[in-house]
Formats: C-alpha cells, sequence, structure tokens
C-alpha cells in the first residue's frame, strides 16, 4: 500500500483496499438509504464476491464452526426488511449509539446480502455514529468486533434465542466505551510526542493547528480558525501548506470528510 511492496495473498489485499476505500467515501452516504448502502457493498466487496451491491437471491444461514447459529429470513423477504429498517433508522427518536446498535443487529438479522454482512453491518453503524460526531467515524468497531468475533456471534445467538437485542446493545456500547478510552490515550500521548518532535520549520500557529486536528479530525476550517482568533481563510492557507509539507491530508469530500495528521 502508498507505494510499499506487500506479501499477502492477493484477495487479503483486495478486501484492505475496498475497506479503505469503503471508509473514505463514508462522508458520501446517507444511512437511512437503501441505494448508499448497495453502493456501499458494491464499494467493500468489488472483486471478492459476483454480485456487489446486489440483495440476496437465495436463503442463507449463518454457520460458526459448521454449526448453524441464525437462519436469515426467506430472500423473497429481504427487500420488504431492508425498506422497513431503513425507514425505521429515518424517523427513531432513539439516541444516536442504541439506534446504531439496534440496527446493526437487525442488519445481521436480516443478512441482506450473500456475504459481506459482518462487514457491513459494522460500517453502517459507524456512518450512524458519523452523522451523530463526525470525529466518531474513525471509531474501530470493525477492529474491536474482530478480536471478539466468537463473542460477538455468541451475543447474536443468544439475541435471536431471547427475541431481544439488548444484549447486543451493551456489547456494543462496552465496545465503544472501551474505543473511547483507548482513542483518548493515543489522542494524548500523540499530542505529547508532536509538541517535542513537531519539526522546527513549522510555526508555531501550524503546530498548534495539528495538535486540534489530531485530537478533533472533523473540525472544520472555521471552527479552528474561532478557536485561534484568525480568519477562516487564513486557516484554510495554514492547511493548505500543511499539506504540501506533508504534515496533513484530507481524508473524504471537502464536505464532511476529515483531516489525517500524518
Amino acid at each position: 500500500m502508498e507505494g510499499k511492496r506487500i506479501l499477502a495473498p492477493a484477495k487479503d489485499i483486495q478486501e484492505v483496499r475496498n475497506a479503505i476505500l469503503a471508509y473514505e467515501k463514508m462522508s458520501e452516504w446517507k444511512s437511512e438509504k437503501l441505494s448508499d448502502l448497495l453502493q456501499a457493498h458494491r464499494v467493500l466487496m468489488l472483486g471478492l464476491v459476483d454480485n456487489p451491491g446486489q440483495l440476496r437471491t437465495g436463503n442463507v444461514g449463518v454457520y460458526r464452526e459448521k454449526q448453524l447459529i441464525h437462519m436469515a429470513p426467506p430472500a423473497s423477504q429481504v427487500f420488504r426488511l431492508m425498506n422497513d429498517l431503513l425507514g425505521w433508522l429515518k424517523t427513531t427518536e432513539l439516541h444516536p449509539l442504541i439506534a446504531g446498535a439496534v440496527f446493526h443487529y437487525e442488519f445481521e438479522f436480516i443478512h441482506p446480502f450473500a456475504d459481506g454482512n459482518g462487514r457491513m453491518g459494522r460500517l453502517w453503524q459507524t456512518l450512524i455514529l458519523r452523522e451523530w460526531r463526525s470525529e466518531l467515524a474513525w471509531l474501530p468497531v470493525e477492529t474491536l468486533i474482530h478480536y471478539q468475533q466468537d463473542r460477538y456471534y455468541q451475543v447474536l445467538g443468544q439475541c435471536d434465542r431471547q427475541s431481544s437485542c439488548t444484549p447486543f446493545i451493551e456489547f456494543i456500547l462496552e465496545n465503544i466505551i472501551s474505543a473511547l478510552q483507548e482513542g483518548l490515550g493515543k489522542s494524548s500521548a500523540l499530542s505529547e510526542e508532536m509538541s517535542e518532535e513537531m519539526s522546527p520549520d513549522l510555526l508555531d500557529i501550524e503546530k498548534r493547528i495539528l495538535q486540534i486536528l489530531s485530537n478533533h479530525p472533523g473540525r472544520s476550517a472555521k471552527s479552528i480558525a474561532d478557536e485561534c482568533e484568525l480568519s477562516a481563510r487564513t486557516v484554510e492557507r495554514y492547511l493548505k501548506a500543511l499539506q504540501l509539507k506533508g504534515k496533513l491530508q484530507r481524508v473524504g469530500a471537502t464536505k464532511g470528510g476529515m483531516w489525517r495528521v500524518i
């Protein structure tokens, strides 16, 4: 990646490329739109499945170690169920933290695609969180659940048996808390490291902007300008200079994207 040679199976490399692109395009999608969800699946699963971006046409079950743990609804019901779920998401008054977890569980219950449902459910929950608080776009939901796959599927099965998604909501919220605590710790360490090691050719205001963006990557030029008591145009010039110096990278669309401190 990024010009470096990587020794890995072609499928693994494709998965990583697709995931990076999907998370970068997240700002272009609306969580309640089926067309956007289908496009996201197309991006995430391109080159990995035969029909990316299409709802399944066959019946599927979820297996762990050759044991059936969930039989998804019939394919004939998928379109209706997904429209109902997205309609609920658009109108619900639940807090986004809860709504995202409920959506995630119901999405996995419906299992709308032939493959890639786990990745899509986690991506879409991240999108729901991002629409609430833009800085949560980088919350590592995917990574956290990857290391707890057995527990993840155990909780999904428990919810099926109880006909309640409460255990899954609790599981997801526990992981979000862990991710935020870990992120805050890393952010604090990064700020200290940046203060100590920042290039001497950077202006003081440029260093301050980088520290702001390391803690809040979703900040706009105007909000930075207000904090630094500068004009938005001046801050935009500094942002451009930092990009040219290789210290800052814009990820996603101009509106709704994020900053990545390098």
